[in-house]
């Protein structure tokens, strides 16, 4: 969650934040339905939500749910739920609008001389990528997918074995033959040898890899986000966390026991895409969908304002 007021034209200022992995998405993929533990732990964590809006006097809000509702059979009784327990209504959006509010909130971290971009955001139970023609300042969306696999779904498809060099690169080459179709139909690779290829990620993955590369005691948010993560730096930290026992890895600061079981699986998608798309480095964005949705409703805000001083 994010609390802003608007300042300037394109700007905010954040006023409250809130965080919690819940992982509504646990079992979906094995049962087609999201479960009761984790919808309890998302209308907890969404009542605290609900509290704090209350609190910073919120005047417009608006809650979107992704991926796991997405698949989910039961979404309309979660959403009602969430409605009865803390008065929230839920929004459950398309993969396409998520993949648009994920560029919207971290397109000012692009390099404006580099004419095309390969954006990326690694979620709990998919991955959206989406490539953008950077033309003049102006990010115009070329082609979006929707991989039906995130952190949560593919730690949970491959167990243990994920912990092993076997189980790693056999996910690896999976995730790699689901991003053919990508490459064929946008040449990205082609472009990328010419040097015209910029690439972004966003997601806890990408920030988490951030933080372990800087050594930070803990973590940082304006250290990570924006810094460019080369991609010998991201192999040498998946090395050093498949070098770690469970127990390391929940004990890290920059990682914690709620994700130290997933952690492994990011940086698996992650290995994909880079292996796919062998640029030098990427740029890790500390900001996503949160940032995309707050632009998005002050945009909004502001057009309504200016046709109703045009009216009077």
């Amino acid at each position: 969650m994010l609390v802003a007021r608007p300042t300037g034209r394109r700007g905010f200022r954040v006023v409250d934040a809130f965080s919690r992995i819940t992982r509504l998405g646990e079992g979906v993929a094995a049962t087609g339905r999201l479960s009761e533990d984790a919808m309890a732990r998302t209308v907890a964590a969404l009542s605290a939500c609900a509290d704090k809006m209350s609190r910073n006097r919120v005047t417009h809000a608006r809650l979107v749910a992704t991926e796991a509702c997405r698949r989910a059979t039961n979404h309309q009784e979660f959403a009602a739920r969430v409605a009865g327990e803390t008065g929230l209504t839920l929004d459950i959006i398309s993969a396409h609008e998520e993949a648009g509010l994920a560029l919207a909130g971290c397109a000012s971290l692009m390099e404006p001389d580099v004419p095309w971009a390969l954006v990326f955001d690694i979620g709990g139970g998919s991955t959206e990528l989406v490539w953008v023609r950077n033309n003049g300042g102006r990010h115009e969306m070329q082609g979006v997918q929707s991989l039906p696999v995130g952190v949560v779904t593919l730690a949970e498809s491959m167990g243990e074995s994920l912990n092993t060099k076997a189980g790693y690169d056999q996910a690896v080459d999976t995730i790699r033959t689901r991003l053919i179709d990508f490459e064929t139909r946008h040449h990205i690779a082609e472009r990328l040898k010419s040097g015209e290829v910029q690439m972004l990620g966003t997601s806890g993955t990408v920030t988490t890899l951030a933080a372990l590369h800087l050594d930070l005691v803990r973590y940082e948010r304006s250290l990570v986000d924006g810094v460019d993560l080369h991609f010998e730096h991201i192999a040498d930290v998946t090395d050093r966390l498949a070098a770690m026992s469970a127990a390391e890895r929940a004990n890290h600061p920059c990682i914690g026991p709620e994700r130290a079981d997933l952690v492994l699986a990011g940086c698996a998608i992650l290995e994909a895409m880079c292996q796919s798309w062998p640029l030098a480095s990427l740029r890790v964005a500390d900001r996503g969908v949160r940032e995309g949705l707050l632009l998005s409703m002050m945009a909004e805000t502001a057009r309504r304002r200016t046709q109703g001083e045009r009216r009077a």
